[in-house]
């Protein structure tokens, strides 16, 4: 079903996500600072943002985009703009930003974890659009994919040490009733992506998969990515079926020439447009 559409660009890609504001797919070289933009002839555009990280990107309401940084948010006016960092939202030089997304409302999402892999050293914060910050877990271990359903009942989250997708209940725009959605076992859950009729894909890291669940967490289909870290998935393209996943080299001590590429396949039933940050 996939097939490979970059080379091997990133040390660790992630974070893919389909906008029109810069033209379509981008994605983050997280390691290396990096924003990576697949233009229209094939070729990569890689804009540096001025942080060793490059945690996720999202459009901004007012233009441009806002990004992860290493500890915290950065935000540039314009699609390939210069990024301007934002006040520090922690010092401790062991915690970086890791995976964000924005909800049905603008807010937007985003998790941090230990660079030592500490167990629980994380947080995964809430940022409204006036840049009120909130923290929602307050200790996590690798916080990744955060995505809503289409009408923003539900949210889907995981801290990928759990090994299991959670599923919290939506109320008046806050995430409450955090439960198990499926277990995972023998797997890391990565990134994730809700699509429009609420089905959740799944990027299943260190073996290499792609799986699909339905709402009631029905395995609706897995697929195999020749890669052995698979980071995450996003759903785009002219009829928002193009299914995008993004491959990671990190810490591989034999890397292939498909790991840290793209991959593209097609669904059956489109994502849902991506929601700029409200800021």
């Amino acid at each position: 079903m996939f097939e490979q559409i970059t080379d091997a660009v990133a040390y660790h890609a992630e974070g893919p996500v389909w906008a029109s504001e810069w033209g379509g797919l981008r994605w983050v070289d997280m390691l290396a600072g990096d924003l990576l933009t697949l233009e229209d002839n094939g070729e990569i555009d890689r804009l540096h943002v001025g942080s060793p990280v490059a945690a996720f990107v999202r459009p901004k309401k007012s233009g441009g985009f806002v990004v992860g940084l290493e500890r915290g948010l950065g935000l540039a006016d314009e699609a390939f703009g210069e990024v301007r960092p934002l006040e520090p939202m922690w010092t401790d030089p062991d915690i970086r930003m890791n995976e964000g997304g924005t909800d049905p409302w603008g807010n937007l999402y985003a998790g941090s974890m230990s660079y030592s892999r500490k167990e629980r050293a994380g947080k995964f914060y809430k940022i409204t659009p006036d840049f009120e910050v909130t923290t929602v877990l307050e200790s996590v271990t690798t916080s990744n994919g955060i995505d809503f359903c289409p009408d923003g009942t539900r949210a889907y989250y995981h801290d990928t040490a759990t090994r299991r997708t959670d599923v919290f209940d939506v109320v008046d725009q806050e995430l409450t009733n955090r439960r198990e959605f499926h277990e995972a076992t023998g797997t890391s859950p990565d990134g994730l992506n809700v699509d429009s009729e609420g089905n959740v894909w799944v990027a299943l890291n260190r073996v290499g998969k792609i799986r699909l669940y339905s709402p009631g967490a029905e395995i609706l289909g897995e697929w195999d990515i020749p890669a052995r870290l698979v980071t995450a998935v996003t759903l785009g393209g002219a009829d928002g079926r193009d299914v995008f996943v993004t491959t990671s080299r990190e810490n591989l001590d034999d890397p292939t020439d498909t790991e840290g590429a793209v991959f593209l396949g097609r669904a059956q039933v489109p994502g849902k447009p991506v929601v700029p940050f409200g800021g």
